[in-house]
């Protein structure tokens, strides 16, 4: 990707979204984003170790989930709806009909 490629401020943020398979919260999380249109790539902290470890130095030792990061940031942990919708009502493109 080259420079101008990352610094477009037109492009897509990078989302993160450790979950786990059996987290109510990382569903209702999901279904959230995939309602409003966002798109993100979910990482499973039960199968991948490395991002257990993410997820462990971000939340003080715990292995909180869900917990979404933005362009590299810790943005949410465990977040509510209208968490959700504060931090990424202006990145949602349009909702799909």
């Amino acid at each position: 990707m080259s420079a101008e490629a990352s610094a477009d401020p037109s492009a897509a943020p990078d989302i993160v979204v450790y979950i786990t398979s059996w987290c109510g919260s990382c569903r209702t999380a999901r279904r959230w984003l995939d309602n409003a249109g966002v798109p993100y790539r979910p990482i499973d902290i039960d199968t991948d170790d490395d991002a257990a470890q993410v997820v462990m130095d971000l939340n003080r030792g715990n292995r909180s989930v869900p917990t979404i990061l933005v362009n590299g940031r810790h943005v949410l942990t465990e977040p509510s709806a209208a968490e959700l919708a504060a931090v990424f009502q202006h990145e949602s493109p349009p909702k799909r009909p």
